[in-house]
C-alpha cells in the first residue's frame, strides 16, 4: 500500500503568478504571462521549484515522487505545445469540459515529435531521490481532444499521431531513469464514446512494448475549477481493464463514487485518490483510512497505491504539505492494521 501523489505540487509565488493560475483554466496553448521570472532566469527557478516539491514529497514520506510538475504552465501544454505540427503562435479554440470556449494548439501539419520533452526533467528527479520516480504527461486522446485540428481532419488519425509522439517519449523517459509513466486521460472520462471509438486503441498504441511500468490518470478535472457536486461515478473507466497499462489512477475522495467498480480493474493496481483537493481543509488519517477501506472491499490492499484525487498544483503549500504527511499516516495504520 504505497503513497504518492497524481503529479502536481503547488508552485511557488515567486515562480509563477499565482493570481493569474487561479484566474484562468489549465492552459491548453502556451501562457506565458503565468511566469515570473525572464527568460534568463527560468529554467533555474523552475529546477529550484523541483527541488523543494521533491523535498516536501520526501519529508512527508511519501513512496513514489514526481518532480511536482513545477516547469509546466499545465498538465498538457508543456508537452503538447513543444510538438512539430503545432501553430504555437497562432492558437485555436475549442469548447472545453466546462462548456467554456478556450485557446487551444492549432494543429497546422503533421504531429511529430522532434526530440523528447521531459527526458532532462526525468534525469532531475532521478538524481534527487533514491524513491521510485514517477514522471507524467498528457495521453494522446487528451490531447486531441484540446486541439484545434486544421490538418488531419479526422479525430482517430489525430490521435494515433500524438500517440506515436507519446510511444517515443514513454521510452526516452525510462531511459532516463523513471520508475513509472504515468499518462494523464482525463478526457477519456469526458468524451466517453469517442475513447471507446478509437481513443483506448491510440492509448495502447501510446503505451505498447513499455520496458517499466506505466500508470494512466483519470478524473472528473481540478476541484478548483471543478465546482459544485462532481458525478458519483465514471463514464469511461471499467474500459481500462483493455488497457495495456499497469497501474490506473482515479479519484474518489470529492465525488464520493461507487468504488464497486474496482472489481472490473482486478487485474490492475489502483492509485486510489483519497485526499479531497476542493478544500483547502487536511483530513485527519482517521478520515483518509475510512476512504481506503471502501476500496477494500472490492480490491486486495496490495494492488492499491494512496494517492490525491488529482493534482495538487492549486493547494496552498501549507495544505498540500499537511495532506500529504495525514495521507502517510494513514497508510500506515492501515499496513499495520492489516498486515501488509
Amino acid at each position: 500500500m504505497a503513497t504518492s501523489i497524481v503529479g502536481s505540487y503547488p508552485q511557488p509565488g515567486w515562480l509563477v503568478d499565482r493570481a493569474h493560475l487561479a484566474g484562468t483554466g489549465p492552459a491548453r496553448a502556451r501562457d506565458p504571462q503565468l511566469w515570473r521570472p525572464g527568460p534568463d532566469t527560468i529554467v533555474e527557478a523552475q529546477d529550484d521549484a523541483t527541488v523543494i516539491a521533491v523535498d516536501a514529497q520526501e519529508r512527508a514520506g511519501l513512496d513514489i515522487v514526481t518532480d511536482g510538475e513545477a516547469r509546466r504552465e499545465s498538465y498538457s501544454n508543456h508537452f503538447a505545445t513543444a510538438l512539430e505540427g503545432i501553430d504555437v503562435d497562432n492558437p485555436g479554440t475549442r469548447v472545453g469540459r466546462n462548456g467554456k470556449s478556450q485557446r487551444v494548439p492549432r494543429i497546422v501539419g503533421p504531429v511529430t515529435r522532434p526530440r523528447s520533452i521531459q527526458a532532462r526533467d526525468t534525469e532531475f528527479l532521478r538524481a534527487r531521490t533514491g524513491r521510485l520516480a514517477k514522471i507524467t504527461m498528457p495521453g494522446p486522446f487528451t490531447m486531441s481532444q484540446n486541439a484545434q485540428d486544421d490538418h488531419y481532419g479526422d479525430g482517430e488519425a489525430l490521435a494515433f499521431a500524438l500517440a506515436d509522439a507519446c510511444h517515443a517519449e514513454m521510452l526516452d523517459l525510462f531511459a532516463a531513469g523513471a520508475d513509472i509513466v504515468q499518462i494523464d486521460e482525463p478526457y477519456m472520462q469526458a468524451v466517453p464514446d469517442a475513447a471507446r471509438a478509437y481513443g483506448l486503441a491510440a492509448l495502447n498504441h501510446a503505451l505498447r512494448d513499455a520496458p517499466g511500468t506505466t500508470a494512466v490518470h483519470l478524473c472528473f478535472g481540478y476541484a478548483a475549477k471543478m465546482p459544485g457536486q462532481k458525478p458519483s461515478g465514471y463514464s469511461f473507466l471499467p474500459e481500462l481493464a483493455g488497457c495495456v497499462c499497469d497501474h490506473v489512477s482515479i479519484e474518489s475522495a470529492q465525488p464520493d463514487i461507487d468504488l464497486g467498480v474496482l472489481g472490473d480493474l482486478a487485474g490492475k493496481t489502483v492509485a486510489l485518490g483519497v485526499i479531497d483537493l476542493s478544500t483547502e481543509d487536511v483530513e485527519t488519517p482517521e478520515v483518509i483510512s475510512d476512504r481506503v477501506r471502501r476500496a477494500l472491499r472490492h480490491h486486495r490492499p496490495e494492488q492499491l497505491v494512496l494517492s490525491t484525487d488529482c493534482g495538487m498544483k492549486y493547494l496552498t503549500r501549507a495544505a498540500a504539505d499537511g495532506k500529504m504527511a495525514s495521507m502517510v499516516a494513514a497508510a500506515g495504520a492501515l499496513r499495520e492494521e492489516l498486515g501488509v
